[in-house]
């Protein structure tokens, strides 16, 4: 059986939740149905021309794409504007499309991650904290001799951790009482006799991404008809989470020396760099895509040398000026990784749910800027 749309959506939002975003950007389902089968999944950077008449030859049923396909708000949409006709397109051929932009950037497993990973940058840090996800505190009663299947139901939805610790809790023992009414089936006790059972009282932190499967997973582990819980919001400061990574390389290098060695493990043409090239580099700030606007924040960070795309001419003279190197890895070159993260995060996903769908990246994607 194939699985739906909302399916692939939800394993997506597990590794970028969709409300991570920045509030300027416009990600998720922009094309198609929560409800539509899928048994062809094309990961890629840009839904262009190319892509979608490849995807059509390949049966695809849902694209994944970085870029968001509709980002402003469209007055219209017609076959004879460029994107008004690939909207057409797909809709016609029944092609979903989703996007996950800045909420994959953001992600703590996301692009950023991904790459600073790649190149060797170690003990890694957010360069700009955007938010802090908000916490809260669960309490359940649970009959005495259920209380572990309900606590691994709320460890397995991801509450309970705090710091470099998971499963955490407070238990403690008291009588619960009920009277189960006329048209109730109770796991303990008569209709209309007052029950009193010894139980257990679970209570554990979950942040909120976390909050609804926890709840279900309570649930769905619970013996009875109806469960009892509190749900507690709480001004404790949750995981930080942000754009970019701050960290350091394993072994200080020259500026030139990095550059070059970025030039290999990026597959890059060429590498555009600003800064005395002897300069020893040891931290390394990196911010995929276009991300000369954080500069001035990573010299404040004390990065040696900032790495993004779409570096201007002043914004060079800037960072030399603020003290730090920068090397301009080029925009296309540090986001087409996005297939690679994502790719290899769907088969991990989809084999552990025994989820029988293809995965496919576009042969024809390919970067709008030429090199002679």
């Amino acid at each position: 059986m194939a699985e739906t749309v909302k399916s692939i959506i939800d394993i997506m939002e597990k590794l970028a939740p969709k409300q991570d975003a920045m509030k300027w950007d416009n990600v998720g389902l922009q094309v198609g149905s929560n409800h539509s089968q899928v048994n062809r999944v094309m990961v890629c950077l840009d839904v262009t021309k190319e892509v979608l008449q490849e995807a059509v030859e390949k049966k695809v049923d849902l694209i994944i794409a970085h870029h968001p396909m509709i980002f402003s708000p469209l007055k219209s949409i017609t076959k004879e504007d460029y994107k008004g006709s690939l909207i057409h397109e797909a809709i016609k051929k029944d092609i979903n499309i989703y996007a996950a932009h800045t909420n994959m950037d953001i992600a703590t497993e996301g692009l950023n991650a991904f790459v600073a990973k790649k190149i060797g940058i170690e003990d890694t840090d957010i360069l700009d904290i955007t938010q802090r996800e908000k916490l809260y505190k669960i309490a359940v009663f649970v009959p005495e001799g259920y209380e572990e299947k309900v606590a691994q139901g709320l460890a397995t939805a991801g509450a309970g951790h705090i710091g470099n610790y998971s499963h955490c809790s407070f238990r403690s023992e008291g009588t619960g009482t009920f009277k189960p009414l006329a048209g109730t089936n109770p796991f303990i006790g008569k209709q209309g006799e007052l029950e009193k059972v010894s139980e257990i009282k679970i209570e554990t932190i979950v942040p909120q991404s976390h909050l609804a499967e926890a709840i279900n997973n309570i649930i769905q582990a619970h013996p009875y008809e109806e469960v009892a819980y509190d749900v507690y919001p709480l001004n404790n400061l949750g995981s930080k989470k942000g754009l970019g990574r701050i960290g350091k390389l394993q072994t200080a290098k020259s500026l030139s020396s990095f550059a070059e060695e970025l030039k290999q493990l990026l597959q890059l043409k060429q590498v555009k760099y600003a800064g005395n090239p002897h300069k020893t580099l040891e931290t390394i700030g990196i911010v995929c895509g276009s991300g000369a606007d954080y500069i001035e924040l990573a010299a404040e960070r004390g990065c040696d040398c900032l790495i993004t795309g779409d570096v201007k001419y002043h914004q060079a003279q800037t960072a030399l000026e603020f003290g730090i190197t920068v090397i301009d890895a080029g925009h296309f070159e540090t986001e087409i990784f996005f297939v690679d993260l994502v790719v290899a995060y769907l088969r991990e996903q989809f084999s552990m749910e025994n989820m029988e769908v293809e995965i496919v990246a576009p042969s024809t994607e390919i970067n709008p800027f030429n090199i002679l």
